[in-house]
């Protein structure tokens, strides 16, 4: 709405989560993270303890169908031919289609999902699971079908764009604050 055609796109990835049952909740004492893929910045499965004593798994990543598309159902024509117009994740889509496939597989299949946590909690079972929920991240892609991992931040006509804030830690910090503001009074 600025006039700014920034040089990333967006592509929307749902991530599905589960909580564990409360009487599963004593197999998790702490976090449980995989050894990230420095090629994507997605984590994959995990234990995560939360500090009101619950434990979610997850998440997966499958590509959203719609922007705030929470649930799998969820369709906007609109925002799916945003995506599909975009070269970045055609290429994208060609790097990584296996991954993008067991991801919906694990969306798809509670048995595929507890399997893969299996790889980090093998006493886990498929009762152990609750509820699901979902989130949409908002992903950077490059042209080149990069999935950005950093901030990108870009300035147009005195209005500085974050592109790509990768993680709820780094929006948080105040070094990364106090840099964005010092941009928005200087300038790039």
């Amino acid at each position: 709405m600025a006039g700014h055609d920034p040089k990333v796109r967006i592509v929307p990835f749902r991530g599905e989560y589960r909580s564990l049952l409360p009487e599963a909740r004593s197999l998790v004492r702490g976090l449980i993270y995989p050894v990230p893929n420095p090629n994507l910045p997605f984590l994959g499965i995990h234990f995560t303890k939360m500090i009101h004593g619950g434990v979610e798994v997850g998440p997966n990543a499958v590509l959203s169908l719609a922007r705030e598309g929470y649930s799998r159902s969820s369709f906007r024509p609109v925002d799916m031919a945003d995506t599909l117009m975009q070269g970045g994740f055609w290429r994208l889509a060609r790097r990584y289609w296996r991954t993008g496939l067991g991801e919906q597989r694990r969306s798809l299949s509670v048995s595929a999902f507890v399997a893969d946590a299996r790889r980090l909690l093998p006493a886990l079972e498929p009762h152990h699971l609750g509820d699901f929920r979902a989130g949409v991240r908002a992903q950077a892609v490059d042209s080149g079908g990069t999935l950005l991992q950093d901030f990108a931040i870009e300035d147009h006509n005195g209005i500085v764009h974050v592109l790509n804030a990768p993680s709820p830690g780094a929006t948080s910090s105040l070094a990364i604050g106090r840099h964005l503001a010092a941009l928005t009074v200087s300038g790039f």
